[in-house]
């Protein structure tokens, strides 16, 4: 343990200031004197930035309210003006700001700036350049909140797993789904089941993403890239989405004790593959216990065992959450126990 008064400070700079982002400044804010006695790192929110205006903030990390909120500025004067040593994205995962997404995270990360991220789009269509960009400034990138908000799946693959030859992983990583699936089991509707998920804050106002399969396979494709080194722009998804014939099969499967699930899937021998199915699941296999819209990836190592991962929150918290987390990963003091 360390004295807070020891602690290295870091200034982080915000990309994005919807549920995700405030939830992440708000959290760095309530426990700043906590994480500096645990970690020895007291991170701070130093500016924010949104689509068009950014701010400063107070000498505590609040942020002012938007009327006080001045013109966009460029990035790397921000950087400059605030002396970031973190980037963090919690822009939305949207074609419109993929590019942009991607042109910032690689400035950061040339000037050595480690970049924390809940953005997915960018990953998926610049994981080389962005891979190259954190070589080149001798900095990191932390996807956790892009893997599975609070899941710590995408730990597990980028080092907890080395040296442990993973060959497979199978994952239920969209709580939303699992949700439906369930409520289906139990006779509801499809329509019904989206609509109590959404109702609960689980599934977005769109829920297409969901339930075609997109969001599993494109976490997968994530958690395949930090495993095996696949470009996810590279990689096929076969997906089979939840429609309304699904529901006939997950009354069919609840019938006979299983559980019908929404199974993302990957294997080293099959490289640049996703598919995501519609699995019945038994009693004993960690999909099956899931419950409501928890997740879980179970990645196969033929000698070591599977190691299986579960939980998480999916919740604007819980991505929250995986950013405060990767973010006192980036910047802690690298001594002692690690």
């Amino acid at each position: 343990m360390r004295e807070a008064t020891e602690a290295t400070r870091a200034a982080v700079v915000l990309a994005g200031y919807g549920p995700v982002g405030q939830a992440f400044a708000d959290r760095l804010q309530r426990d700043s004197a906590a994480l500096a006695h645990r970690h020895g790192v007291r991170p701070r929110v130093a500016a924010v930035r949104a689509s068009t205006a950014q701010c400063a903030t107070g000498a505590d990390g609040s942020v002012p309210p938007r009327p006080q909120w001045g013109p966009l500025r460029p990035l790397g004067e921000t950087f400059e003006r605030t002396g970031a040593r973190v980037f963090v994205q919690a822009v939305p995962s949207t074609a419109g700001v993929r590019q942009r997404a991607a042109e910032e995270a690689v400035a950061a990360l040339r000037r050595g700036i480690h970049v924390v991220t809940a953005t997915k789009s960018h990953l998926l269509t610049h994981w080389r350049e962005l891979a190259e960009a954190a070589r080149a400034g001798g900095s990191t990138i932390r996807i956790s909140g892009a893997t599975g908000a609070a899941l710590p799946a995408g730990d597990l693959a980028r080092t907890s797993l080395r040296g442990l030859d993973c060959r497979t992983v199978r994952a239920c990583p969209n709580g939303t789904v699992t949700f439906v699936l369930d409520r289906l089991a139990e006779g509801g509707t499809l329509a019904d089941a989206v609509r109590a998920a959404q109702l609960r804050g689980i599934a977005e106002a769109d829920p297409s993403a969901d339930l075609s399969g997109e969001d599993a396979a494109t976490k997968v494709r994530l958690l395949a890239a930090l495993l095996w080194g696949w470009d996810p722009a590279e990689v096929r998804v076969r997906a089979q989405p939840v429609d309304a014939t699904a529901a006939a099969r997950a009354r069919d499967a609840a019938a006979r004790s299983r559980r019908l699930r929404a199974v993302a899937g990957a294997s080293a021998d099959e490289p640049g593959v996703v598919r995501v199915r519609l699995e019945e699941t038994e009693p004993g296999d960690p999909l099956h216990a899931l419950s409501g819209p928890e997740k879980a990836a179970v990645f196969g190592c033929p000698d070591a065992g599977d190691v299986t991962v579960s939980g998480g929150r999916s919740s604007p918290m819980g991505a929250a959450l995986a950013l405060v987390k990767d973010t006192v990963e980036v910047t802690a003091p690298r001594t002692g126990f690690q």
